[in-house]
């Protein structure tokens, strides 16, 4: 579900940063590392040099990894040298430099049934903050999330930052189980699981929305920069919604 871009406001890049760091990964693997917090600016600078490492198709690099904080590139090393790599990664990150980042994420609405059976940690949470859990509910979806990165499994989108009103510690034991299209918090992130698998965020909802098919091209439906804001829906819209996009 696609969200127009009148409806995003997003704040301006004001901060100036210091040259990456180039650092070898393994021996055919760079990083190229612009901080080390989860910062907005910081991530916009991986996203736009991701972006433009991948539209220069430089023979020999295999794969891009852009993260909170930093870029792993891996590269043939029968095809390009890494003082090659670093030297062309430079130029980019340089021509970056002389003019504004301007992002064009797309943005998305990802329907949500918070509670009961579908967000079994609902209730911890809002204990855990003296709120009501239709409070933590408005709080969640009350604002725009930015997707920082892609892991831990594909397709899992990172989100931040959630307010300091529900940000909550991941669980002390994690659950070997978490359903697909689980709406989870960490802290001061909030993700949805794109598949079954083991985890430890709090979950409080589930998406009925599908968020990676290896069938697609590119696989996973979000990507690093882009825009995500939640919306409540009851169980039966979830079960209708699943049922009509089951296929």
């Amino acid at each position: 579900m696609k969200l127009e871009s009148k409806d995003i406001e997003e704040a301006a890049l004001d901060q100036i940063y210091p040259s990456a760091r180039y650092l070898p990964f393994g021996d055919a693997a760079l990083v190229v590392e612009f901080g080390n917090v989860i910062d907005l600016a910081i991530n916009r600078k991986v996203v736009a040099l991701n972006e433009t490492v991948l539209r220069a198709n430089i023979q020999g690099i295999e794969e891009t990894v852009p993260t909170y904080r930093s870029l792993l590139i891996r590269y043939d090393p029968a095809k390009i040298t890494y003082n090659h790599l670093v030297a062309k990664i430079r130029e980019i990150e340089k021509s970056l430099m002389d003019r504004p980042l301007e992002e064009k994420g797309r943005k998305f609405i990802i329907p949500v049934v918070y509670g009961g059976v579908y967000g079994p940690d609902l209730k911890d949470v809002a204990e855990y903050h003296g709120l009501t859990e239709d409070q933590v509910i408005e709080v969640h979806y009350g604002r725009f999330y930015r997707v920082y990165m892609i892991g831990f499994v594909a397709g899992f989108p990172y989100l931040g930052e959630v307010s300091e009103e529900i940000a909550t510690p991941r669980l002390e034991t994690p659950r070997l189980k978490v359903p697909a299209g689980s709406v989870g918090i960490a802290d001061k992130q909030t993700g949805i699981y794109p598949c079954e698998a083991p985890g430890g965020w709090r979950i409080i909802g589930r998406t009925p929305l599908k968020l990676f098919d290896p069938n697609w091209q590119p696989p996973a439906l979000l990507r690093p920069g882009d825009i995500v804001k939640f919306t409540p829906i009851s169980e039966e819209e979830f079960k209708e919604f699943f049922e009509a996009n089951a296929h």
